[in-house]
């Protein structure tokens, strides 16, 4: 018997009609039923309740009800959500920009263009990565001015957002390119006095094949940087590979086979995978023995590091595991054999 009652998640009706209580838990219970109700099937009831929800009381409530509409895309939101940008609330502000640059309609740009000169770190900041998702064009505007600006993590988004911007829709074994007018701009940035921007931009560099930024990967990979983003990180490790920084082996090496990858999250795969890249053997044949490991997880690893590395040699094994669910997932061996026979090709 169950010690405590769990109520079960509310219908539609009842989600409408609890967004009315006065009872502010029982509101914000509410808008979240709400939004998962959007997300199966937004109606005009739905958004309706929502727009009254972003005039609630309650800062959560509002908080919520923003990111509902903008999940539903909901062009009706457009007016409310431009004045909601300056609700006293910060969570509400935060909440109201990213609804903005969710829904992507140009008409909110003029409004995100002059949230980038709020005197709030906290607009600014979401302002830009709002503004990413309009267009690229917009986006690179934004990333041109939040680069100048005097608090080092909203030069660091800009970075960020520009390295999403020029690897949309790409696939992970493409290369990108920066638009002319980043290219200098961006070796500027490796200059920033702040090491998590100087880290973005060798980022953004290295994902456009230049290496201007190696000394700030190593930097990263040596964990010279703290605290860290855990993607910066890995794609600090992985970078080292697709550039052929030598330089890096040996604080891949730490990584991969190091005492450390016990205690803490060292990012070993993406480290070895790193390594074969460079050449590295040990890492090779590492790879390929926990294709035989007795635990099923680490096979699959194994198979996805094996397909991102290239290793040719483990085709067979990966090959014998193809329908059988007891061996590896099988959408990591599917995934695997494509790149390596695509390499193959």
């Amino acid at each position: 018997m169950a010690l405590f009652h769990r109520p079960l998640p509310r219908t539609l009706e009842a989600a409408l009609r609890d967004l009315k209580e006065k009872s502010v838990l029982v509101r914000r219970s509410a808008v979240q039923d709400l939004g998962r109700h959007a997300r199966e099937q937004a109606t005009s009831a739905i958004e309706e309740a929502l727009l009254e929800a972003l005039r609630d009381d309650d800062p959560l409530v509002r908080t919520e009800a923003a990111y509902c509409l903008g999940d539903m895309k909901s062009k009706r939101a457009l007016p409310l959500l431009l004045v909601t940008v300056d609700d006293a609330n910060s969570l509400v502000r935060q909440a109201a920009i990213d609804a903005l640059g969710t829904i992507g309609d140009p008409q909110a740009t003029g409004r995100l263009l002059r949230a980038l000169e709020d005197e709030r770190p906290d607009v600014r900041f979401q302002a830009v990565i709002a503004l990413g998702r309009i267009s690229v064009d917009t986006g690179m505007d934004a990333v041109l001015r939040a680069v100048c600006d005097e608090d080092p993590h909203i030069r660091y988004i800009a970075v960020r957002v520009a390295e999403e911007l020029v690897t949309k829709e790409l696939s992970p074994t493409d290369t990108a390119s920066l638009p002319e007018r980043l290219v200098e701009q961006a070796k500027g940035w490796l200059e920033d006095e702040d090491a998590h921007v100087r880290l973005a931009a060798a980022i953004l560099l290295g994902k456009c094949g230049d290496d201007a930024g190696a000394e700030h990967l190593l930097d990263a990979i040596e964990g010279r940087i703290f605290p860290m983003e855990p993607e910066d990180e890995a794609a600090a490790i992985e970078l080292a590979g697709t550039l052929k920084l030598h330089q890096a082996i040996a604080g891949l090496e730490r990584r991969a086979f190091g005492w450390k990858r016990w205690i803490k999250e060292q990012h070993v795969d993406t480290a070895r995978v790193a390594l074969v890249r460079l050449g590295h053997q040990r890492a090779r044949r590492a790879i390929v023995s926990d294709l035989r490991s007795w635990s099923r997880n680490q096979r699959t690893v194994a198979v996805t590091t094996a397909g991102q590395a290239g290793i040719r040699e483990a085709i067979p094994l990966i090959e014998a595991m193809r329908g059988d669910h007891e061996q590896a997932v099988q959408e990591a061996v599917d995934e695997a054999l494509e790149l390596l026979h695509a390499r193959n090709d």
